[in-house]
């Protein structure tokens, strides 16, 4: 029988069982396509209506040796038929294309959950290389699993062969991924048409290999419907939503897409200042693709000159926009400095991950929020703003724009690697909806002095570059209150300095309160910022199901803070703060709230899982 079947015979009799939630990775060698096929999932799985959240993991090394543990990839991806906030604890089923990336993500996957694995990578080559004394396939390793030994390699070659495609044996193997995400396809109930359709669009110019990759799908669809290894078609309902338009979005291209929707609402053009760094660069590469609507990116020789950059383009009445992760932004300090200094509106984007140096490039953190508060010499005010989710990068764009012009001021957008390349449902907003950004530029000579203060804000007025009657000093040495001047009186240099901070200050009174999940007061608070919110609410809603006094409270503006989280802080007798660092923002609450907070760090390159944090908060209950 050739082993793929285009118009199979009817299915024989499984059981259909219905669940609500599915957790799904994906993980094989850094060439295997795990990435893709994971995103492929994701993107049917949204089509079909479900809430989806997602977790890629890459290696770290460009390409490490193949079938070694550093070169596993994986991608983890849960979807549901109810509203989810992560991409999931424990993956309930794990697909292992070599013995490396059973080795490496076998310990995640929960008791008695689903093991598919390729057998025809576990040869003894690639068993020494994921540090294997023994075959985990034929001693007690795997007991306890759910395991399926599946010869992927071998029935997708043999399926290409026979359907006549013309590639190499490299070749038709690198198509194998797609075998595996035919079987999950026909597991999970999925549609093959959008892959499909995907597949025709990507490899239009090279048919054997668009043929390739469609007879691989379908092979692995009709083997997992025609043999006798499944049992169990499980079917997962559409998830309840708002009634909108929505899209399967990732952070960074959320944060990109909301930066330019920000350029647009202060009718001001976009420049965009970056060198490349990972977690950050698909914000250039989304940026790029937008010179329709007026956008300019630059990549720059380094990161210095990234933000220098930037700072001159907000100099002459740009959206002045730079972005990097931790690393760079220890290069751009100074330059920020000069901003500070200048008063210019230049917006700074962080997409955080592992440090300190070079760190951890691919994995995510949360430890850079010192480094945007207090990370330059001198007193250096800046305002920090930072997303929960991958879907909010876009919002919090817009609201750091808001504030920078609305404050005359350098601001800080701190994403991270996790909130940068996970995925979710976003509802696209009317644009009836969308704050608006008022940009007013100074233009009457007899009245301007370059640092004169709004009473509001304290802003000091913009001055269109080449604005007749407006030249005035700039640079980063002290300026004379009012005129602009150097000056060097100590007088002068102190209040300069109390009123730049009190601008980062006052910008406080245009934030909203921060919202309380729960009661308003208990026993236990559970604060975060940044893309422990998933986590962190979910947690909470599962202990308060349970009848125990826990709410929880998440932070979008970090400097200045909110003006009621002090009365909130107090309203309960245990502040807990989860963080993917060593407790900075713990740091700065009993700093400023005198509020005894309880740290919970975890600084391994991954994001909490929920249970972690129930069994936190049940220390303190």
């Amino acid at each position: 029988m050739s082993a793929i079947i285009e118009n199979p015979p009817a299915a024989r009799e499984r059981d259909v069982e219905e669940v609500e939630t599915v957790t799904i990775r994906f993980a094989g060698d850094s060439g295997d396509g795990m990435q893709l096929t994971g995103t492929q999932f994701t993107n049917t799985s949204a089509i079909v209506g479900n809430d989806i959240s997602t977790l890629p993991d890459f290696p770290a090394e460009i390409r490490a040796p193949a079938g070694s543990l550093p070169g596993v990839s994986g991608f983890q991806l849960n979807f549901s038929s109810r509203d989810i906030r992560t991409p999931g604890d424990q993956p309930n089923v794990l697909v292992a294309m070599n013995p490396a990336a059973l080795k490496v993500n076998l310990p995640d996957l929960e008791d008695g959950g689903t093991l598919l694995i390729n057998t025809d990578e576990f040869n003894k080559e690639n068993l020494k290389k994921a540090n294997y004394s023994a075959n985990p396939l034929e001693d007690d390793t795997l007991k306890g699993y759910r395991v399926h030994r599946l010869p992927i390699s071998t029935v997708n070659i043999r399926a290409l062969q026979e359907a006549g495609v013309k590639l190499s044996r490299k070749e038709m193997d690198r198509c194998k991924n797609f075998f595996a995400l035919g079987i999950l396809y026909w597991l999970y109930d999925r549609p093959m048409e959008p892959t499909l359709e995907w597949i025709r669009a990507k490899f239009k110019k090279n048919e054997e290999v668009m043929r390739a990759n469609e007879v691989a799908l379908k092979t692995g669809y009709n083997f997992a419907d025609t043999t006798e290894v499944f049992t169990t078609h499980y079917k997962v309902k559409k998830a309840a939503t708002a009634p909108g338009k929505y899209r399967k979005i990732t952070g960074n291209e959320a944060t990109a897409i909301g930066f330019i929707t920000a350029a647009e609402l202060a009718g001001r053009p976009l420049f965009y200042g970056s060198y490349p760094i990972t977690p950050a660069s698909d914000i250039l590469h989304e940026l790029a693709r937008h010179k329709n609507f007026g956008v300019k990116t630059f990549q720059a020789e380094d990161e210095i000159a990234a933000v220098c950059a930037a700072i001159g383009a907000s100099f002459a009445g740009h959206v002045g926009l730079t972005g990097t992760s931790g690393p760079g932004v220890a290069l751009k300090q100074e330059a920020i400095g000069l901003a500070v200094m200048t008063e210019l509106p230049l917006v700074i984007i962080n997409v955080q991950r592992g440090g300190p140096s070079t760190g951890l490039p691919t994995k995510t953190e949360q430890a850079d929020l010192f480094q945007a508060v207090w990370g330059r010499n001198g007193e250096c005010p800046a305002i920090v703003v930072a997303p929960a989710t991958p879907a909010e990068c876009f919002s919090m764009a817009i609201e750091a724009v808001r504030l920078a012009y609305r404050y005359m001021t350098p601001v800080f957008y701190l994403s991270d690697g996790y909130l940068a390349n996970g995925a979710e449902p976003w509802l696209v907003p009317e644009i009836e909806d969308l704050p608006k950004i008022d940009v007013q530029f100074a233009s009457d000579p007899a009245t301007f002095m370059p640092y004169a203060r709004d009473e509001e804000t304290l802003a000091r007025p913009y001055a269109l570059l080449g604005t007749p009657g407006l030249e005035h000093r700039i640079g980063g040495i002290e300026k004379q209150h009012l005129t602009g001047n150097v000056n060097y009186d100590p007088e002068n240099h102190h209040f300069m300095v109390l009123m730049r901070q009190a601008k980062v200050d006052r910008a406080a009174q245009d934030i909203p309160d921060v919202e309380v999940y729960g009661e308003p007061s208990g026993k236990v608070l559970v604060l975060g910022w940044g893309s422990t919110y998933g986590s962190i609410t979910s947690a909470v809603e599962k202990l308060r199901a349970e009848g125990k006094s826990v709410s929880s409270a998440h932070l979008r503006h970090l400097n200045p803070f909110p003006a009621n989280l002090g009365d909130v802080l107090r309203s309960f007798e245990r502040v807990i703060i989860p963080e993917m660092n060593l407790g900075q923002l713990c740091t700065m609450i009993r700093a400023k709230y005198l509020v005894d907070a309880v740290p919970f760090s975890k600084v391994k390159g991954r994001p909490f899982q929920i249970r972690e944090i129930v069994k936190k908060v049940e220390e303190y209950l």
